[in-house]
C-alpha cells in the first residue's frame, strides 16, 4: 500500500478512534478488543496504531507477562478478569486467554487436560462477557511463513527491534505446522456468534492496519458525541512574582546545542 495513501488514510481512522472513544466515556460502554495471530504477525504495531492519539485513562493495552506460581494456582480466566473495563473504558488485549489455545498448549506450558477444559470454557466465559453488556471483538493477524522470518531476521539484525524476538519465537518457525492445527482447533471452538473471530490478513502491514481498524470501527455502534468548547481564559496580569535566579536551579544541560554548532 502506497504510504501516502496509507498516512492519509490512517489518520482519517484514528480521528475516528477518538471520536469512538467520547462516545465510550459518555455512554459508560465496555469495549475489550483482543489481538492474536502468529509471531511477528504485526499485532504490536497495530496495537501501537490504534491507541496512539487516544487518551491512555480511559483506553488500556494489557499484555500480561508470564504467569507467577501463585497465579498458576488458580482458575485460569481469574488474572485476565482484574483487567477488563469498567464504564467508559476501552481495554487492547496484546494476546489475551487465548494464550492457553496456542503458545502453552503447542509449548506444552499445559496439560492436555488443561487445554480441553479451557476450549470447553473460554466460549461460556465469552458469553456471560457479552450477556453483562461487554462489546468483545477479536482479531486474528495472520502472515506466512516466509514473510514470518523475514520479520524475525529484521528483529534480529536490528538492535532497536531485538529484544521484540524470544526464543519462544524463533521455536515458532520449527512448529509452523502445529501452531497452524492449533489455530484450526481454536477457531472450531471458539468462534461463536456472540463473539466471532475476524481474520487480518497482514502479510502487508499498512493494508493490515488500515483494515483492521476500519471493521473495528463498523463493529462499535458509537455515534459522534458533541464536545463543549473550552475556552482559554486571559492571562491575569502579574501580582509581583518574581522568579529564583536560574543559577540556584539544577538545570538539564543543553546537549542540544552541542548538535547544532
Amino acid at each position: 500500500m502506497p504510504k501516502a495513501t496509507y498516512e492519509r488514510e490512517l489518520k482519517r481512522l484514528q480521528a475516528q478512534l477518538v471520536d469512538m472513544q467520547a462516545w465510550v466515556q459518555s455512554t459508560g460502554a465496555r469495549i475489550v478488543v483482543i489481538f492474536e495471530g502468529r509471531d511477528a504477525a504485526g499485532k504490536g504495531s497495530t496495537i501501537s496504531r490504534v491507541s496512539q492519539y487516544l487518551n491512555p485513562r480511559v483506553t488500556r493495552v494489557v499484555a500480561l507477562p508470564t504467569p507467577t506460581e501463585r497465579e498458576k494456582s488458580e482458575w485460569y480466566f481469574q488474572r485476565y478478569i482484574a483487567h477488563l473495563p469498567a464504564a467508559g473504558e476501552i481495554v487492547l488485549m496484546d494476546r489475551s486467554w487465548y494464550n492457553r489455545a496456542g503458545v502453552e498448549h503447542v509449548m506444552g506450558y499445559c496439560t492436555n487436560a488443561e487445554y480441553h477444559r479451557f476450549l470447553h470454557q473460554v466460549p461460556i466465559f465469552e458469553r456471560m462477557l457479552v450477556e453483562d453488556g461487554i462489546l468483545l471483538k477479536k482479531y486474528w493477524f495472520s502472515v506466512s511463513d516466509v514473510e514470518q522470518e523475514k520479520r524475525f531476521r529484521s528483529r534480529n539484525d536490528d538492535p532497536m527491534r531485538r529484544w521484540k524476538l524470544s526464543p519462544n519465537d524463533v521455536l515458532s518457525i520449527t512448529k509452523w505446522e502445529d501452531y497452524s492445527r492449533a489455530k484450526d482447533t481454536m477457531f472450531v471452538h471458539t468462534d461463536i456468534p456472540e463473539s466471532p473471530w475476524f481474520e487480518v490478513d497482514n502479510e502487508d502491514k499498512r493494508r493490515g492496519r488500515i483494515n483492521m481498524i476500519h471493521h473495528l470501527l463498523s463493529q462499535i455502534p458509537y455515534e459522534e458525541v458533541e464536545r463543549a468548547p473550552i475556552a482559554i481564559p486571559a492571562r491575569p496580569a502579574s501580582g509581583g512574582y518574581e522568579r529564583p535566579p536560574r543559577e540556584l536551579q539544577n538545570y538539564v544541560p543543553d546537549y542540544a546545542a552541542t548538535l547544532i554548532g
